[in-house]
């Protein structure tokens, strides 16, 4: 495939893979199933650490009735950390060795640092971070110096504070995930909903100028820059290609595909989805979003003015646990996010349409609304004829 694509490979952790990276979406919708199945053609499949015992159940059944509060927390959190270690043991048999796992923890999340660690013992071969800046993640990971550290960023502003932050810890990064904020799904990296297609997050901009920013520091040919967002055919990988990007990462095309973790009704709402159902919403993190407009996310979305007039500080989490170190439900934040983001992934990874919360990214999916193999969508992107390698397969 890549031969007959004219692409160049992704160099990363002393591989050569695929320029193809599977993005992390949770809750549970990228598990070891879908980045089992991206490694095991060569690509890099990326798990989502966030409550993943929603795939086991016997650690929701020993999880169901805790009621709120710090144990109930902590229990939670110990079944997820559980799942996390069955989960990467899964993905890797299916592997069997190929391509490159990666683990992705947001940086929001209130028990981030566990969540790295346990990734680490289990073995995963990279660690990517969004959602907030790694700048701990060097010491999280100091005795592992063979994974990858892979910050996820949407700016050379934002690229140099880490890189200046991580070389005084004597670690730079293995690669850099260049996220645009205007075309991503899930939590978004710019400060507010009226930033998301500032300019600076354009990739003729942004990647030019990260580049720049890893060649003042020594550092440009061993730290590949990865595109993320809105990218959808083999022209878009070899027009980032072009701009100096060494690979490329996908969400929503991966997350609609047979082998994706999530159920199918899942899938079917976000196949279906055009860009003008797309909504743009601040989320309970206090990121912008985006997500498909459901009609539970719209009715949210109505009453969020008068839930925001009444927001105020809660003691504890009185809907789950304590996912996130900042909540806006849970810490009455100013205009953050009034609902519970926890249950509203949840019932989504289920295919709830009534509740569930469907993020998303934007652009025409390679199959339109089919649900296609993972095989099937990396020839697509690949420039092949998916049938034709299936036949042969």
């Amino acid at each position: 495939m890549l031969e007959r694509s004219g692409l160049n490979a992704l160099r990363l952790a002393g591989r050569n893979l695929l320029p193809i990276v599977q993005g992390g979406m949770g809750i549970g919708v990228s598990a070891h199933s879908l980045a089992g199945h991206v490694a095991a053609l060569g690509g890099t499949g990326t798990l989502s650490s966030v409550d993943l015992r929603r795939h086991h159940p016997d650690l929701m059944e020993a999880t169901r009735s805790l009621g709120v509060g710090p144990e109930a927390k902590d229990r939670i959190n110990a079944a997820n950390l559980e799942a996390l270690e069955r989960e990467v043991k899964a993905a890797r048999q299916i592997a069997g060795g190929h391509g490159l796992l990666a683990m992705n923890v947001m940086r929001a999340v209130s028990d981030y640092a566990a969540y790295v660690k346990r990734s680490l013992e289990a073995g995963i071969d990279a660690i990517v971070v969004g959602a907030g800046l790694p700048l701990d993640l060097p010491e999280l990971a100091s005795d592992h110096p063979q994974v990858a550290l892979i910050p996820i960023l949407s700016d050379a502003r934002g690229v140099q504070l880490v890189v200046r932050k991580w070389e005084r810890k004597k670690r730079m990064p293995d690669a850099i995930v260049l996220e645009h904020p205007g075309l991503a799904g899930g939590h978004l990296g710019a400060a507010r909903i009226d930033d998301l297609h500032d300019p600076r997050f354009d990739f003729e901009r942004s990647v030019p100028e990260t580049l720049a920013v890893l060649r003042a520091a020594g550092i440009e040919s061993q730290t590949p820059v990865i595109a993320a967002g809105g990218i959808r055919t083999l022209a878009d990988i070899r027009r980032l290609q072009d701009l100096g990007a060494s690979g490329v990462q996908l969400g929503t095309p991966f997350a609609v595909t047979t082998e994706g973790d999530a159920h199918p009704e899942f899938k079917r709402v976000l196949a279906e989805a055009r860009d003008e159902d797309m909504v743009e919403f601040t989320s309970v993190a206090g990121l912008p979003a985006r997500a498909v407009g459901t009609p539970w996310l719209r009715a949210y979305l109505k009453a969020e003015p008068r839930l925001q007039a009444v927001a105020q500080v809660k003691a504890r989490c009185t809907k789950a646990f304590d996912c996130l170190a900042q909540c806006g439900l849970r810490d009455g934040k100013a205009g953050w996010g009034q609902f519970c983001i926890d249950q509203q992934l949840a019932s989504a990874l289920h295919g709830d349409l009534k509740s569930g919360l469907f993020f998303s990214g934007r652009g025409a999916l390679p199959f339109g609304s089919q649900i296609r193999s993972v095989r099937e969508l990396l020839v697509r992107l690949m420039g092949g004829d998916s049938a034709a390698t299936l036949a042969t397969a």
